[in-house]
């Protein structure tokens, strides 16, 4: 579950990237060369840039472009080539044998630390091993299902041995042996815990301070949430990279400032801001700023993600245990007040399924049909088929933030006009995610989201709406749809060694999960960003949310 701002996030698998119904964002053209210094303003430090511990959209991104390179890795491309997996430090794709479950790697030659040594295999089985510690689990924890033995190996630290299903024949070779068949290794491969660690460098929990490099560029200096600066890493060599471009000879991330302040020092674009770029998105305040100044403008891109953003029923409880109570509501909201709540059609594109086009090669499913301002007569007589024709009363969780409150209005006004009161519940946003995530607790209606951690719908279908993911603590099946047919198809999807005729597959059961309605789709995520007036090649790249992809950019 890859975390972005009150959105959960998960995973997927497809190959492609659409604008969703309106054209993308121009990027930054061209390149300023190589060299100079590159700006990054943020509010807050990260995370985590411990690759074992890694798993939040913009860390992932930027992590993986700069200190640490992965087997395999997504392109440094916008839209549909963005997509695509390619390797990395592994000098091929993955071979499959064994009916999908035996992966075997090749490394490609050349790739060095920071001081000089080799990266090898031992490194990289080193690397995922430190996964399964217990104090190092807070990063992508598919490998732990997926490897043989891994339901009981607890890491290097209390293990010596390592982990037997991860094999290291030579230097340049790993071998991985999985429970099951998968056709989606290159895709889980390409987040940051196939990462390479030297043992010796390892400091397990203070790894976050101190990354020991095996990117292009090192660490100088980390004062964690106030600076850090980033300088070329000497052993790197471009001729071994393929999808790092590493063009600023140096990058200084500015920490703890406010979301106004950068958004005011990027749209003056001033001395060394005009070398900078935002660590996060524009505030729906400053976008008529933006975008009503062509200058500014200029410099402004929004790129379509591979994120959905959702409005869950519980499905376990009165009313929305009915069918036609929940069409009912999906066609009296209107999400074009909640689209405008959220932010406008600069931020968002109208959903008409769960997976994105970003998901399905770009083609756009249109399961849900209902009309961005709803349909009214449509809403009432499914009412009245549900035996609610007076409508009834029911609960939304939102947060208290301001946009929280706004998008829950959004909905109790627009609910208004077909007879269902809405009482909205705020919570701090630091809990939301733990009070939604509570079945035997939660209101009747939640804000939801999903994000993929790679572009297949294997992980978006199963995590959203597989009945038996249903958990007391951390749910992710907000709605707590638990059909039979559901969850046998998702089964069947998980064992094909296809992907093309996997990915195809999940695009129908996609349709067949609408059909129930569990949740409605609200809105399909872009990431709204600024950039300084001398920053080139700056792009939202579709993987990570639409962050800038660090591999490409450069300064004038």
């Amino acid at each position: 579950m890859i975390k972005i701002p009150l959105i959960a996030a998960g995973a997927a698998l497809a190959v492609g990237l659409a604008a969703c119904g309106t054209d993308p964002a121009p990027e930054s053209k061209g390149h300023g060369g190589k060299g100079g210094t590159l700006t990054v303003l943020a509010t807050a430090d990260f995370a985590h840039l411990d690759p074992a511990q890694n798993w939040t959209m913009r860390d992932v991104l930027f992590g993986g472009r700069t200190l640490y390179r992965t087997l395999t890795a997504y392109a440094a491309a916008p839209g549909a080539e963005g997509t695509k997996v390619l390797p990395d430090i592994a000098a091929e794709l993955g071979k499959p044998t064994d009916g999908n479950k035996t992966w075997t790697y090749k490394l490609r030659p050349g790739i060095k630390f920071e001081d000089g040594s080799a990266v090898t295999s031992k490194d990289i089985k080193y690397g995922i091993e430190r996964i399964f510690s217990a104090e190092l689990q807070e990063g992508a924890g598919y490998l732990r299902d997926m490897l043989v033995g891994g339901d009981k190996y607890q890491g290097p630290y209390k293990d010596a041995n390592g982990l037997a299903s991860i094999e290291t024949p030579d230097a340049s070779t790993i071998v991985f042996k999985l429970v099951k068949p998968t056709a989606d290794l290159d895709y889980v491969l390409a987040l940051p815990t196939s990462a390479p660690v030297p043992k010796a460098k390892d400091t397990g929990v203070q790894y976050d301070n101190a990354v020991f490099s095996s990117g292009p560029y090192k660490i100088e200096k980390y004062d964690r949430g106030k600076e850090l600066i980033l300088v070329r890493n000497p052993h790197w060599d471009a001729a071994t990279d393929p999808i790092r471009k590493a063009l600023p000879d140096r990058i200084e991330m500015k920490q703890g400032l406010s979301a106004a302040t950068i958004e005011q020092r990027l749209i003056a674009d001033q001395g060394p801001d005009q070398t900078a770029v935002a660590w996060s998105g524009l505030s729906a305040a400053s976008m008529p700023r933006v975008l009503s100044d062509p200058k500014v403008k200029a410099r402004y891109i929004a790129e379509p993600s591979i994120c959905t953003r959702m409005l869950a029923f519980n499905t376990s409880k009165a009313p929305f245990d009915n069918l036609k109570a929940r069409q009912a509501v999906a066609f009296g909201l209107s999400r074009e007040s909640y689209r405008t709540a959220h932010g406008g059609e600069a931020v968002a594109d109208f959903a008409s399924s769960y997976m994105p086009p970003s998901m399905t090669a770009g083609v756009k499913n249109n399961a849900f049909q209902a009309p961005p301002d709803g349909d009214v007569a449509k809403a009432k007589q499914l009412l009245a088929e549900a035996g609610k024709p007076d409508g009834f009363e029911i609960t939304l969780t939102t947060t208290s933030s301001d946009t929280g409150k706004a998008e829950a209005e959004a909905v109790q006004s627009s609910l208004a006009r077909i007879g269902v009161k809405v009482k909205i519940h705020t919570v701090d946003p630091s809990v939301y995610y733990s009070t939604i995530g509570t079945p035997a607790s939660q209101d009747e209606l939640v804000f939801d989201g999903w994000c993929a951690d790679w572009p297949n719908g294997a992980s978006f279908i199963p995590q959203k709406f597989d009945g038996r993911n249903i958990q007391p603590k951390g749910n992710q099946n907000r709605s707590q749809l638990n059909d039979a047919a559901i969850n046998a198809r998702v089964d069947e999807i998980l064992a094909m060694t296809d992907p093309i005729a996997a990915q195809k597959a999940w695009g129908e059961l996609d349709t067949k999960v609408v059909a129930l309605m569990p949740v409605i789709p609200l809105v399909w995520d872009k990431m709204p960003l600024l950039f300084g007036s001398k920053v080139t090649g700056a792009f939202g790249h579709p993987i990570w949310q639409g962050e800038i992809d660090y591999a490409a950019v450069s300064v004038a």
